[in-house]
C-alpha cells in the first residue's frame, strides 16, 4: 500500500530550480514527488519506504546545492526577500526571463521564475554568455527584441541561448537557416510635399517655403535572404532540367539520347550544368552537413550532404578514371554510369523545401509589421493652451494631448476633458464603439470617434498596451521550435547506419580475393552511398505538403507553411474567439418591445430605424438592416444629433426622438420603472445590447440586438468533440454574454473579459499541462494568442494582423473549415508516412544489393542502370501516392 510523506527541500531559489529537484526525485523508481516552490517543500507518494539518504544522493547528481529533510520545518521555503523601494517604482526579474525591458510596478514575484523582483536601479544588464547559478540560462534561451538587437539574427532552436548574430547566416551548431529579429518601433521621416528634397527625423516647417513637414513610413526593404535563395533556385532548376533529361533520357524505348549526343559530350554538359548546383546555389548544404558530421547532430542536411557528395564524386571518378572500375558496373561500350542527375535533383529538391521555408519566415514578422503601423507617428501636444506637433516618441508622461475627430489615440491615457466614443476592436475584438468620458482610460492606437478630446498620456513607449501586444507577438512567434522532422528523426539512426554499411562494404570488398579487389571496394563503398542518396526520401515530405496545401487551397484553407499541417493532427485543445469567429461579429436585431399601447412594434422599430439613419454605429445598421428586412418605411428627420457614444435623436413630423444607451436615458431625465428596467437587464443578461427609444419626454419602447452564432459553427464544434477534442472560448466579451453563447454553440469551457495577454496566458496554461493547442481568431487583440498556440487559424473576414500572426487562414471565415483543415493534416501525414516507407523499402532492398550481398551467389552486382531505375521507381511511386491527396474527401 502506497503512503505519502512531505520532506522539506532548501536550496530552491526559482522555478528552474522546483522543475530540476522534482525531475530528479522522480527518477527514483517507486516513488511520485511533486514540489512546491512556495513552501519549499516535497510531497513524495510511495509504495514502500524511501530512505532519506537514498533521496538526498539523487538530489546530489545536481551538484549538492539541494537539500532533503524529513523534518519540513528547517530551512524549507525560500527565504523571503528583503524589501527593496526602487526610487523609481520601477523592478525587474533579476534574471531578465521576460527581457531586459518588461518592467513591473509593484514588488513581487516574477511569474516565469519565481525569484524576487528587484528595483531597477539595482539589476546589471546580462552577459550574454553568463549563467544563472544553477545553470538556467538568462532569459531562458530567448533573445528579447529590443533598440540594440533589432534587426539582428537568432538561431530559432536556440542552440546558444539568447545570442544574436549581425550577419544573416547559418547557425554554427545546428545549421538551421538564422532568423532576423524584427524592428519593435516605426520608422518615419517627416518630408515638405512641396520640396521633397526636404527630409529630417522629426516634425516642424519646412526652411523654403514655410508647409508644415508631412509624417511619411520608411519602407523597409524586401527580405534579401528570401531573394537570394529564390534567385539560386531558378539557377538550380535551369540547370537541373537539362541534367535530368540527358541522364534519363535513355530510359526511354529507343534509348534517344543516346542516338543524339555520343556519351563522352553528354558527360561534359553534365558536369558543367553540375557544378553551378554544387558549387554556388547549394554549397551552403554541403557547409551544413560537414557542421552536423563536426558537431554529431545528424540531421536531414547530413543526409543529403553525404548521398549528394558521394554521387558527384562517384561521377567525377567515372568520367575522368573509368580504368578503375570494374566491368561489372560498365556499360555495353566501358562507360561507367553517371549520377551527376541524382546530386543536382536532390539538391534543388532541398533548395526548393528552403525557399519555401524563407517565404513563411519572410512573413513571420508582418503581423508585428502590421501592429507598428497601428500606432500614429505623432501627437499633438497642449503646452500653454497651444497645439504642438511632436512625433510619437517625444511624448513624456503626464503631457496633455489633443485627440481630434477620427484621429488615432496616439498613447494610453485618461480622458481629461471632453465626451467621445472610441473604437476599441482592434483590442478587444467587439465591433461596438465604447462610450468615453472624463475619468475613462483610452488605449493607444484605437480610433476616436465623432468628437474631440483631451487626453492626459499614462503609458508611452513600450509600456503602452499596444506595444506590449508587440512584444506578446514577438516572444511567441520565436518560443516554437521548428518542429523535428520525421525525415530527421530516422536521419540521426540511418546516417550512422550507412556510413557503417560502407565501411565493412570497403573493408569485405579490399580482404576479399576478387581481382582488382581495392577497386572494388571503392566502387561499390561509393555505390552503397549512392543508393542511399535519399531522392525519393527528399520527395516524401515536400510532395505531400505540396499537394496538401493545393487541396486545402481549393478548399478556402490557406496554409503558410508545412509544419502547420503536421502539427495540426497532433491537437487536443481547440479555442475559439466568440465574435467574428463562431458568432457573424454584426450585431442583428432580436427583440423589439414596445411601452406605449400608441406604438406597435414595428412603430417601435421604424421610427428608431428612421432616426438611426443618418449613424454610422453598428447598433444603427443593425436597425436599418431589420427595418428593410420587414419593408418599413424610413420617415423623414430634422435636426439629427448623433450624442457621441450614448445615442442619437431629432424630429420626425411632430415628435421629439430620443435612441440610445438606459444611461443616455437617466441624463435626459426619461424616467423608467422597475418593471422596465428588469426588462433591459433581463435582455442584457441573454447577451442583448439594448437601445431606448423615448419619444416626446416619454419610454416609447426597446431595441436588442445580439451578435448571432454563424450557421455552421455548431456543427464544427460537435464534429470535433466527437472526435476527443476539447472545445474552450476565449473572449473579451462580458461574462453574461460569452455564455449564453456557449450554451447555444455546445461549449463547456468558457473564459470572458479576457484581454490579449489573459488569453495568451490562458493557452500557456493548457500548454503546460502538456496538450497542443489549435487557437481560432480573428481580431487584433488574438495575435498573441494565435502566435502562441501551436498552432494558429486565423478567420479570412478579420484583420491583416491575425492573418499574418496565424499559421492558416480560412477565407470564407467558416468554422467548418477549421475541421476540414484537421482532417486534411491526418490524411497529409498519413500520406507522408506512407512516402517515407517506399522511400525506405527502395533503400533496405538496395543497399545490400549494392554492397554486393548478391554477389558471391549469383554473381550479381548492382547495375547503375538498374540503380538509376530503381531510384526513379521509388520517386514515382511517392510522387503517385501523395497525387492521391487530391481525390480525397475533407466532409
Amino acid at each position: 500500500m502506497s503512503t505519502t510523506k512531505t520532506y522539506g527541500i532548501s536550496g530552491m531559489t526559482c522555478n528552474g530550480c522546483r522543475t530540476n529537484v522534482e525531475k530528479k526525485l522522480n527518477e527514483v523508481p517507486g516513488i511520485k514527488a511533486a514540489v512546491k516552490l512556495e513552501t519549499g517543500e516535497a510531497e513524495i507518494t510511495a509504495d514502500e519506504n524511501i530512505s532519506t539518504p537514498e533521496l538526498q544522493a539523487k538530489l546530489d547528481e545536481l551538484g549538492g546545492a539541494y537539500k532533503i529533510s524529513e523534518d519540513k520545518n528547517h530551512a524549507t521555503a525560500p527565504a523571503e526577500h528583503p524589501k527593496e523601494e526602487s526610487p523609481s517604482g520601477q523592478y525587474i526579474c533579476p534574471m531578465f526571463c521576460e527581457g531586459e525591458d518588461k518592467i513591473y510596478h509593484e514588488p513581487g514575484r516574477c511569474p516565469v521564475c519565481g525569484m524576487f523582483l528587484r528595483p531597477v536601479e539595482k539589476v546589471q544588464k546580462p552577459d550574454p554568455h553568463a549563467k544563472h547559478q544553477h545553470g538556467h540560462a538568462h532569459a531562458h534561451g530567448k533573445p528579447v527584441a529590443s533598440a540594440s538587437n533589432a534587426g539582428k539574427y537568432y538561431c530559432p532552436m536556440m542552440c546558444e541561448g539568447d545570442k544574436v548574430y549581425d550577419k544573416f547566416g547559418s547557425c554554427p551548431v545546428c545549421g538551421m537557416n538564422l532568423e532576423k529579429i524584427p524592428e519593435m518601433t516605426v520608422k518615419v521621416e517627416y518630408t515638405c510635399p512641396m520640396h521633397p528634397e526636404i527630409v529630417q527625423d522629426h516634425p516642424g516647417n519646412c526652411p523654403i517655403c514655410g508647409m508644415d513637414l508631412v509624417p511619411n513610413q520608411v519602407t523597409e526593404e524586401e527580405d534579401q535572404h528570401y531573394k537570394d535563395l529564390l534567385k539560386k533556385f531558378w539557377i538550380s532548376v535551369a540547370c537541373t532540367l537539362p541534367i535530368f533529361i540527358l541522364s534519363m533520357g535513355d530510359m526511354l524505348p529507343g534509348q534517344p539520347i543516346s542516338k543524339i549526343i555520343p556519351y563522352q559530350f553528354n558527360a561534359w554538359i553534365q558536369l558543367i550544368l553540375t557544378i553551378p548546383v554544387v558549387f554556388y546555389t547549394c554549397w551552403m548544404f554541403f557547409e551544413r552537413a560537414w557542421t552536423s558530421f563536426k558537431t554529431w547532430n545528424l540531421n536531414m542536411f547530413s543526409l543529403i550532404g553525404l548521398g549528394a557528395a558521394a554521387a558527384f564524386i562517384f561521377s567525377l571518378l567515372a568520367l575522368f578514371f573509368p580504368q578503375i572500375f570494374p566491368a561489372e558496373l560498365k556499360g555495353h561500350h566501358g562507360e561507367v554510369h553517371l549520377y551527376f542527375e541524382s546530386a543536382a535533383v536532390i539538391l534543388t529538391l532541398v533548395l526548393l523545401g528552403q525557399v519555401m521555408e524563407a517565404k513563411a519566415h519572410s512573413k513571420t514578422n508582418s503581423a508585428i509589421k502590421e501592429l507598428i503601423k497601428l500606432s500614429p507617428a505623432e501627437a499633438i501636444v497642449v503646452v500653454d493652451g497651444k497645439d504642438k506637433k511632436v512625433s510619437i516618441h517625444d511624448v513624456k508622461l503626464g503631457d496633455i494631448l489633443r485627440v481630434r475627430a477620427g484621429d488615432k489615440v496616439p498613447v494610453d491615457g485618461i480622458v481629461e476633458e471632453g465626451n467621445t466614443s472610441i473604437d476599441e476592436s482592434m483590442i478587444t475584438g467587439e465591433p461596438i464603439p465604447v462610450e468615453k468620458a472624463p475619468e475613462d482610460k483610452v488605449i493607444g492606437g484605437t480610433i476616436n470617434g465623432n468628437h474631440e478630446i483631451l487626453i492626459k498620456a499614462e503609458k508611452v513607449g513600450s509600456e503602452t498596451l499596444l506595444s506590449q501586444i508587440i512584444q506578446l507577438v514577438n516572444t511567441a512567434s520565436r518560443s516554437q521550435p521548428p518542429i523535428q522532422k520525421l525525415t530527421d528523426k530516422v536521419s540521426k539512426i540511418f546516417v550512422p547506419t550507412v556510413i557503417v554499411i560502407a565501411i565493412i562494404t570497403f573493408i569485405a570488398w579490399s580482404a576479399s580475393a576478387v581481382p582488382n579487389s581495392t577497386a572494388m571496394a571503392f566502387s561499390n563503398l561509393l555505390a552503397v552511398l549512392i543508393v542511399a542518396c535519399p531522392c525519393a526520401l527528399g520527395l516524401a515530405t515536400p510532395m505531400s505538403v505540396m499537394v496538401g496545401i493545393g487541396k486545402g487551397a481549393k478548399n478556402g484553407i490557406l496554409i503558410k507553411n508545412s509544419e502547420a499541417l503536421e502539427k495540426l493532427e497532433k491537437a487536443d485543445v481547440l479555442i475559439v474567439d466568440k465574435t467574428g469567429t463562431i458568432t457573424s461579429g454584426k450585431p442583428s436585431v432580436s427583440e423589439v418591445v414596445s411601452g406605449n399601447p400608441k406604438f406597435q412594434e414595428k412603430d417601435i422599430l421604424q421610427i428608431a430605424a428612421s432616426v438611426n439613419k443618418n449613424s454610422t454605429h453598428p447598433l444603427a445598421q443593425a436597425m436599418l438592416d431589420k427595418a428593410k428586412e420587414e419593408g418599413s418605411q424610413l420617415l423623414d428627420v430634422v435636426q439629427f444629433e448623433n450624442i457621441a457614444g450614448k445615442g442619437v435623436k431629432g424630429n420626425i413630423h411632430h415628435m421629439n426622438v430620443l435612441l440610445g444607451t438606459p444611461r443616455l436615458m437617466k441624463e435626459q431625465n426619461i424616467v423608467l420603472d422597475k418593471s422596465q428596467e428588469q426588462q433591459i437587464e433581463e435582455l442584457q443578461k441573454k447577451g442583448n445590447s439594448v437601445s431606448v427609444l423615448a419619444i416626446d419626454g416619454q419610454f416609447a419602447g426597446l431595441v436588442a440586438a445580439f451578435d448571432a452564432l454563424k450557421d455552421s459553427s455548431i456543427e464544427a464544434i460537435k464534429k470535433f468533440q466527437d472526435e476527443g477534442i476539447e472545445v474552450h472560448m476565449f473572449t473579451g466579451d462580458n461574462q453574461n454574454t460569452a455564455e449564453i453563447v456557449a450554451k447555444q454553440a455546445g461549449i463547456k469551457h468558457v473564459q470572458a473579459s479576457l484581454l490579449p495577454e489573459d488569453k495568451l496566458n490562458g493557452i500557456k496554461k493548457i500548454q503546460a499541462e502538456g496538450k497542443k493547442v489549435i487557437m481560432v481568431g480573428d481580431g487584433i487583440n488574438d495575435a498573441p494568442a494565435l502566435t502562441q498556440a501551436d498552432i494558429g487559424i486565423a478567420m479570412g473576414t478579420g484583420t491583416d494582423v491575425a492573418i499574418q500572426s496565424a499559421e492558416i487562414t480560412l477565407v470564407k471565415g467558416d468554422l467548418k473549415a477549421v475541421h476540414k483543415a484537421y482532417k486534411l493534416s491526418k490524411m497529409m501525414l498519413r500520406n507522408i508516412k506512407q512516402n517515407l516507407g517506399f522511400a525506405f523499402l527502395y533503400n533496405v532492398i538496395g543497399i545490400p544489393i549494392a554492397a554486393g550481398i548478391l554477389y558471391p551467389s549469383f554473381g550479381i552486382l548492382m547495375s547503375p542502370m538498374i540503380a538509376a531505375a530503381a531510384m526513379s521507381l521509388s520517386s514515382v511511386s511517392v510522387i503517385v501516392n501523395s497525387l492521391r491527396l487530391n481525390n480525397s474527401s475533407l466532409d
